[in-house]
């Protein structure tokens, strides 16, 4: 018994944390009705420059610094002004856009403020000397740590206060009632927009105090609590996005429970395959149960203006552009050799993952954040399947692509209640889950990586590297012929009923339903196609690396797909072939690092952009492309302004497509 209270006093500094960040995730969802993904970022972003104030007096901006000779309480003043930052420069410009324009904006921050620390403060995990009271007081004959109690005591104060100031103040009932309808808040005499700042600095504040108590017990790392804005979703949603009370109740709960599994893997009776990873698959489990139980209920938020989604062009085969694209794609890795040709192919293969988010985000509207971990199934099965089953490529690939599809389609049964936000709630969950549990085991995927054996067809050496070649031709080809072969297959689908069937579900379930479409298994099509793409993208990466470890499919690595497949078009084919160009580890990233030197500079530069793009260009590169396109073909094809012959109406561009 006494170790058992050990324990779950040990996990009150967890839960902690969530509830700091669940928190602030309440304010932000109540002021705006957005989700805010960044906000363990955030947070982690403000306890690192408190941390760096303490220890040196130097408060560090995103570019410069300023030392101040001793640590004042300037950090509380930075934090807050990042917060009113983040709302004004990135959440304001997309509130009334649509909820996948302000998921992307919301990973963008994410993303972004992941590599300002790194950049600013480092990769590696810095020690924070504690101020939190030590010692240990006794309880029914155990030894219990008094910091976790204190901590989560100061959490409980903090999330009261905030929860006086949402019911009691005037300020915090007009937020209440912008979350219903904006114009509820105008008439009160507010600005929706301050009333939104407001939330997002306390916020700010709430969760960046959560993560320096944390920091004094477990050192400042900042993928770890970037991260953990995970299970504080997982809180939020017990709480139903609005009480304050529920959600404190559950941030302690799910901390004690996480940290009560790290004492049971520790009994010889526990199964050794579960000893790993299991604490992350909880805040998943949560976030299951929770929108299938009241996913139809969870509060949704008035707007004053209608939203729209941005346009998807229909595909159409188009044989001379085909042919010129793959002889052009032929000739550059022909013509190219070492790290560029494997940059080239790289991209290609990214463009297969940009385009398992066209067919699923694009066409569909349905957000994901999992296909990093479809690819990973995939690639990770294909090691098994290579080496020790020995099953020949290419019957390999495609079953392993496959059992990718039957992941896609599990996931896909939430889709049937819940959409938007949430959706990309429950599927973050369950990459994270998949990635703690499966990849980062060590009793399913050992520690010095999965080897892959060459692929080999009919005698044909396909190995990605022989001797010093360390990007063999007849690899890349390959990659390019499946490449091909996958969009032409999209093309065929998109064009055709399927593809119909997506966009009218995208646009409006209710009425695709009143059509004749089945939603439920238009969606469960959606995602089993969306993951077997993803899956045949995985196999490619495990065929071009050798062997996988859990690097090469990190919930951060998906979501750096999300960012280049939305920055390229995410509701065109061409979109995902600039995704690729400019995805992690594709040609771009290798030109500016051996030609630039700016690699570490990569993922900043991506999330700025992306920020942007969401706010300025939602239908992307590609998407501004096309436009420009037919701007200039409209332009070139208008009619003389000779006057029509006896009188007859002229037939115009527009009338000629009804």
């Amino acid at each position: 018994m006494g170790t058992v209270l050990q324990f779950v006093v040990l996990g009150l500094g967890l839960g902690a944390v969530y509830i700091g960040l669940g928190s602030g995730l309440l304010l932000v969802h109540r002021a705006t009705g957005m989700i805010n993904f960044a906000q363990g970022a955030i947070a982690t972003w403000g306890a690192y420059v408190f941390a760096e104030l303490r220890n040196t007096g130097t408060l560090v901006f995103p570019i410069g610094s300023v030392d101040l000779g001793e640590p004042p309480s300037t950090a509380t003043a930075h934090v807050i002004a990042l917060g009113f930052a983040v709302h004004y420069l990135a959440f304001r410009p997309v509130q009334q856009n649509s909820v996948l324009a302000q998921v992307v904006v919301s990973v963008a921050l994410l993303i972004t403020i992941q590599a300002l620390v790194v950049l600013r403060f480092g990769p590696n995990k810095i020690d924070v000397e504690s101020f939190v009271p030590g010692g240990t007081v006794t309880l029914f004959g155990a030894a219990i740590p008094t910091r976790e109690l204190f901590i989560a005591l100061v959490m409980i104060v903090l999330a009261a206060l905030v929860w006086c100031y949402m019911r009691f103040t005037r300020m915090g009932i007009a937020t209440r009632a912008a979350s219903e309808n904006e114009r509820a808040a105008v008439l009160m005499g507010f600005s929706p927009s301050w009333l939104a700042a407001i939330a997002q600095a306390g916020a700010a504040f709430v969760g960046t105090v959560s993560v320096i108590l944390a920091s004094s017990l477990t050192g400042l790392n900042a993928d770890w609590f970037g991260l953990l804005v995970v299970p504080a979703l997982a809180v939020l949603l017990v709480a139903k996005l609005e009480s304050i009370p529920v959600l404190v109740v559950a941030a302690i709960g799910l901390g004690a429970f996480q940290s009560l599994i790290g004492l049971l893997v520790t009994q010889p009776w526990w199964p050794v395959w579960a000893q790993s990873g299991l604490d992350q698959v909880i805040p998943f489990a949560v976030v299951m149960v929770i929108l299938f139980v009241t996913g139809k209920r969870l509060p949704t938020r008035g707007a004053t203006q209608q939203i729209r989604l941005p346009d998807v062009p229909i595909p159409r085969m188009r044989p001379l552009v085909a042919i010129g694209l793959l002889v052009a794609a032929g000739l550059a890795l022909a013509f190219t050799t070492g790290t560029i040709r494997f940059g080239l192919t790289t991209s290609l293969i990214l463009s297969l993952l940009a385009l398992s988010y066209v067919v699923l985000t694009g066409y569909l509207g349905q957000i994901s954040l999992a296909q990093s971990a479809f690819a990973g199934a995939a690639g990770f099965v294909l090691s098994k399947a290579s080496v020790d089953w020995g099953i020949p490529f290419p019957i390999s690939m495609v079953l392993c692509a496959l059992l990718a599809t039957a992941l896609g389609m599990l996931v896909a049964l939430p889709a049937f209640r819940i959409r938007g936000a949430q959706l990309a709630i429950v599927t973050l969950a369950a990459g994270l889950g998949i990635e703690r549990f499966i990849f980062n085991n060590y009793s399913l995927s050992p520690p010095e990586g999965n080897p892959i054996a060459d692929a080999s067809l009919f005698g044909l050496n396909l190995a990605v590297r022989e001797g010093r070649d360390l990007s063999r031709l007849a690899f890349s080809l390959m990659v390019l012929v499946i490449v091909a072969v996958v969009i032409w297959v999209f093309v065929r689908v998109a064009s055709g009923d399927m593809g119909r069937a997506f966009l009218a579900v995208r646009a409006n379930e209710r009425a695709a339903e009143s059509s004749g479409i089945n939603v439920r298994r238009t969606k469960v099509i959606g995602f089993a196609l969306s993951a077997f793409v993803a899956g045949i993208a995985g196999c490619l990466i495990g065929f071009s690396r050798g062997q996988l470890s859990a690097e090469s499919f990190t919930v951060m690595a998906g979501l750096q797909l999300l960012a280049v497949a939305y920055l390229g078009g995410i509701t065109t084919i061409g979109g995902s072939l600039v995704a690729g160009l400019i995805g992690p580890l594709g040609i771009s990233y290798v030109l500016m690092r051996t030609w630039l030197d700016l690699g570490e500079y990569y993922e900043l530069v991506l999330g700025l952009a992306l920020v942007l793009t969401a706010i300025l260009n939602p239908v992307g590169i590609a998407g501004a492309v096309r436009h420009q396109v037919e701007f200039v073909r409209r332009k070139l094809r208008r009619p003389s302004a000779s006057p029509p012959v006896d009188g007859a109406p002229r037939r115009t561009e527009e009338a000629s497509h009804v």
